[in-house]
């Protein structure tokens, strides 16, 4: 049988087909770059907003000059221990050094403000104070209490970046003008200090230490709880489980539906089951780690890394399965026909070459699970916490939630912080994605 081609066009209304499809290839292709560039301008636009915040000059005063602490000139840093605890002894209260010394001593074996004889008492009894459990404060932790409570520098004016570089001799005639006793100084709110340090409710000493290690210890449980549940359920329902099983397809449809749940719904869930239902093993209790009772309850890093293991639980599951289902079947009945099971099949021949596939899925359900802040409000974060994290039942805080309070905040320079956090949020999730890439390229290069 002849084909008709009476449909098809020819002579002019050929070219002017031709022609309009290439304008119509044309016009998407500027429209996906334009797109494009659109998210790069965007990007950059954020970037400039954190980095123009995070360096600048500022002003700052000292109720008390450094200087006149000390009376043979020595810098405040350099001088002992001891001498930094007998300035912050006779510039403080005595309950307030108290207060100070019943958290963590400032000497080793040696009391400041509490009596020796009394103190001593309450150490050999059964259940020892807590300045009696923990060990003293490091010099840098007496320097810093000195600069916070005696020094007590106060930033009483920030310029960004921008103004401090091309507009430096207006912005320091201003300062001058204004605040003729502070000094002016350009600042980089992102220093080797800021990472080391805890939590402080002066902007000029706060760090963000026990928040990094917080986040490291939620986006550990979290990883640790959902990756193997979740290849686990992807293995199930793409090697075993049938389609044609109504349940199977219930199960499927709820999962992908659960991927697209609001977080702050994940977060009321963890608090039901996790914080309240769950409080003797998510507070230690059950394990003995405290005594039943000593803490409020369950508000601890498991009980987050349990709740974001739930949020990222489905990503990880669809993702699995997308790359169980890439592997060629081809290779499943070469196993086959060698004699091996159904699962040595998928253990040795499936999940190898699945695992790059599962892995950009776990990375990219960490990089949701990192940047999260409404599951752990709801759970329970701390918004102000200077203790650091000592296993997964201690008290906690992250860096979104680190964040989120400090733009609440109506000084600028905890904005100033706050943008030198986030820079510290994007390292550390950049580092956790490098490292994730790394383990994925390696098992690529393995199988080929």
């Amino acid at each position: 049988m002849m084909e008709d081609r009476s449909f098809y066009p020819e002579g002019d209304a050929l070219v002017s087909q031709i022609a309009t499809r290439h304008r119509w290839g044309a016009f998407w292709r500027t429209l996906f770059l334009s797109a494009t560039i659109i998210a790069i301008v965007v990007l950059l636009a954020l970037l400039y907003n954190i980095f123009n915040s995070a360096f600048g000059l500022v002003a700052v005063e000292n109720s008390i000059n450094p200087e006149e602490l000390t009376a043979d000139g020595t810098p405040l840093e350099e001088l002992s221990q001891e001498a930094l605890v007998d300035i912050l002894a006779a510039h403080i209260s005595a309950g307030l050094g108290r207060r100070l010394e019943r958290e963590q001593l400032f000497l080793e074996n040696k009391t400041v403000f509490e009596d020796p004889v009394v103190l001593n008492e309450l150490c050999t009894s059964d259940e020892p104070p807590t300045a009696c459990s923990l060990p003293a404060r490091s010099k840098e932790d007496v320097y810093r209490l000195v600069l916070e409570r005696v020094v007590v520098p106060q930033v009483v004016q920030t310029w960004s970046f921008v103004d401090s570089v091309f507009h430096r001799n207006q912005v320091l005639l201003e300062a001058q003008q204004e605040f003729p006793n502070a000094v002016v100084e350009f600042r980089s709110w992102l220093t080797p200090s800021f990472i080391t340090s805890p939590q402080s409710s002066e902007p000029e000493l706060a760090g963000v230490r026990t928040a990094i290690i917080g986040s490291l210890w939620v986006i550990l449980i979290t990883i640790g709880f959902s990756f193997p549940i979740g290849v686990g359920a992807a293995v199930y329902l793409e090697e075993y489980a049938s389609q044609e099983n109504r349940i199977n397809r219930l199960i499927q449809t709820n999962i992908n539906n659960l991927a697209g749940v609001p977080s702050i719904i994940y977060g009321m869930l963890g608090l039901a089951i996790f914080v309240r239902v769950l409080e003797s093993f998510t507070s230690g209790a059950a394990f003995g780690v405290i005594d039943d009772g000593t803490t409020a309850n369950g508000r601890t890093i498991i009980s987050a890394g349990l709740t974001l293991g739930l949020l990222i639980l489905p990503i990880i599951i669809i993702n699995a399965q997308e790359a169980i289902r890439a592997v060629p079947n081809s290779l499943r009945q070469a196993s086959y026909g060698l004699g091996a099971t159904k699962w040595q099949t998928i253990w040795h021949h499936v999940l190898p070459n699945a695992l790059p596939g599962i892995l950009t899925g776990t990375i990219l359900a960490m990089s949701r699970a990192i940047g999260e802040t409404a599951p752990l409000v709801v759970v329970g974060a701390s918004t102000f916490i200077t203790v650091d994290p000592s296993g997964p039942f201690s008290k906690f805080t992250v860096l979104p939630i680190q964040i989120y309070q400090w733009t609440s905040r109506p000084q600028d320079e905890f904005r100033n912080i706050a943008a030198a956090a986030i820079i510290v949020l994007l390292a550390l999730l950049l580092t956790l994605n490098a490292t994730a890439v790394f383990l994925r390229n390696r098992y690529s290069t393995k199988m080929t």
